[in-house]
């Protein structure tokens, strides 16, 4: 079914209905907007969010108990250690989900509307949104097993009553795509009998059944509560798989791709300027159709990026990564990619299947395993499995034991991350990567989760410390802090400022940003050799400049050298 060709901006009552009409007919659909409003009402909205999209836009992704202090909330550790180390180069913060839960780090919610009282508490929120915009965690494909909305299915008492999804065994559901190993049905003994319900992800994490207005209500006003919480950025945990249909793969129906279009439209009418961000783990073309239209997301996590920069630091060789950027198609005014190279998840390859070949993916498999990591699988449908994610820091994926914490590993995991700051899009750091965190090893011994091998908390006076001494923490934190504040002084990194790839050989990755007021030419070794550029690919000026190194170039030098691993973008 074809979805409502809508622009976002027109975002009337009868407007909002006609977003929802395919979905729940015309009468559920009129009773939505009703409590849509009502909702609106009751959490001050609307208003217009005050975060500016522009060149200075960046993100941390961290955990809310990421630093810990004795006798303090976690929540108000990570502030203090935001204001004393990362200042003005890091502008937004995406605190990973901070609900009370039962499992999976936080993705696991058993209450969406409260602060798990070990982070801290709405307050420590509200402080942490006085300094720095705030990107929250909307965890709609699933809640938990111990979750409230839970037990009121068992129960059969409202609200949880209708939420889940029943499904018989029996049915064949062979052509549903699988992102773990896991068995797709949970066996839960309820008021009504034994119940098989879909769970896509773990036996922990129940599907909700947004074919249910009512638990489309529910989120509605979750998205309202926390835009009037600080939230300006609202990430859609798993939403490719959304929607349930038998008989279909079950990811990216129409059907999904119609909720996050009227979530869109809901917030344009309630809070303009805020950003839905989907997260979907899959195969490039897929994860770009919620950008493509316009109207659905406005940022995409760029899902891509981590293996393939990845791949071409290991073998330095940037052909892949230049092939893959030179392919990427304009997207519509206002919709961009969130690049980033690491998170609180593994490194996940569904994204470069089409990209990278069987034994190219191996080289990451493998690299991972003689490093210290682990890879983790996803079941296909003939009963076998494929390596689906990477679990290792990204810091220690790019450095070898032998030449652990040297400047040659400190350079190419800068490399790394310069080439997410330097490609269109929104460029996001995960806590791990802005300091360096070798593989937490312990942390894997103690969980029995592969994931939490890149998921290390650290004491405040310990890592205050690191970053107070000439560690290789320090030295880490140093160049990207530099690198984003170099970043946000140059128009030509707007997010809509035009992109092209240049092909520069092999050894370098290069693209070329340009605005009304600026060009760059991003350069990146991505080798363990010197390189030298000819001064005619550089942009035409009598006087060039290299922002990154405070340098200039004269328009008659007739080639630069860029030394092993070095990053060189030259403005007009």
């Amino acid at each position: 079914m074809n979805d409502v060709a809508l622009a976002p901006e027109q975002t009337s009552r009868d407007a909002l209905i006609e977003w929802l009409v395919p979905l729940y007919g015309e009468a559920a659909a009129r009773d939505c907007i009703d409590s849509a409003e009502e909702a609106a009402r009751r959490h001050g909205l609307p208003h217009e969010t005050d975060m500016a999209v522009d060149q200075s836009l960046n993100l941390m992704i961290t955990y809310p108990d990421i630093v810990q202090r004795p006798g303090e909330a976690p929540l108000a550790t990570l502030r203090d250690f935001i204001a004393q180390n990362l200042g003005d180069a890091i502008t937004a913060v995406h605190i990973l989900p901070f609900f009370p839960h039962s499992s999976d780090a936080g993705f696991s919610v058993m209450n969406y509307r409260e602060v798990d009282p070990n982070f801290g508490s709405w307050q420590d929120i509200a402080a942490l949104a006085e300094d720095k915009p705030l990107m929250f965690d909307l965890v709609l494909n699933h809640a938990s097993r111990k979750g409230v909305w839970f037990a009121h299915y068992l129960a059969d008492a409202d609200p949880g009553r209708d939420y889940f999804i029943e499904v018989d065994p029996s049915e064949d559901l062979r052509s549903v795509v699988r992102p773990r190993s896991s068995p797709l049905l949970a066996e839960v003994a309820t008021a009504r009998g034994t119940k098989h319900l879909w769970a896509t992800f773990s036996n922990d994490q129940i599907d909700l059944d947004f074919s249910n207005p009512q638990v489309l209500n529910e989120f509605v006003d979750i998205i309202f509560e926390y835009v009037a919480r600080g939230a300006r950025l609202l990430r859609l945990d798993a939403v490719a798989f959304l929607w349930k249909e038998v008989g279909t793969s079950c990811i990216h129906l129409w059907q999904t791709h119609q909720v996050i279009k009227f979530f869109r439209a809901i917030l344009e009418r309630y809070a303009p300027r805020a950003q839905l961000i989907t997260e979907t783990n899959v195969p490039h073309a897929e994860n770009i159709s919620y950008l493509t239209d316009g109207d659905e997301a406005h940022v995409a996590y760029q899902f891509v990026l981590p293996p393939l920069a990845a791949y071409t630091l290991l073998t330095g060789d940037a052909r892949r990564l230049t092939e893959w950027a030179t392919s990427l198609p304009p997207l519509p005014n206002g919709c961009h990619f969130l690049n980033f190279t690491a998170s609180h998840d593994g490194i996940g390859l569904r994204s470069v299947e089409s990209i990278l070949d069987d034994a190219e993916r191996d080289t990451l498999v493998e690299t991972t395993r003689a490093r210290g990591g682990f890879v983790s699988t996803r079941a296909m449908s003939d009963g076998s499995t494929r390596p689906y994610e990477l679990n290792i820091t990204y810091y220690d994926l790019l450095g070898a034991p032998e030449e652990r914490d040297s400047q040659t590993h400190i350079d190419r995991f800068v490399v790394s991350q310069a080439i997410s700051m330097a490609l269109a899009g929104i460029p996001a750091l995960y806590f791990h990567s802005l300091v360096g965190t070798h593989n937490d090893q312990e942390g894997v011994e103690e969980s029995g989760h592969s994931r939490s091998i890149n998921r290390r908390r650290y004491d405040l006076g310990e890592i205050n410390y690191q970053l107070s001494i000439d560690s290789a923490h320090a030295r880490v934190l140093a160049r990207l802090k530099r690198l984003l504040v170099v970043r946000a002084r140059q128009p030509a990194f707007h997010p809509d400022a035009a992109q092209a790839i240049v092909d520069l050989g092999p050894s370098l990755f290069a693209v070329q940003r340009t605005s009304r007021d600026q060009t760059i030419l991003a350069l990146h070794n991505v080798t363990d050799k010197p390189v030298k550029v000819p001064g005619h690919m550089l942009p035409e000026a009598r006087v060039r400049r290299n922002v990154t190194a405070g340098t200039q170039i004269s328009g008659a030098q007739r080639t630069i050298s860029l030394a092993p691993y070095e990053i060189a973008w030259i403005s007009d």
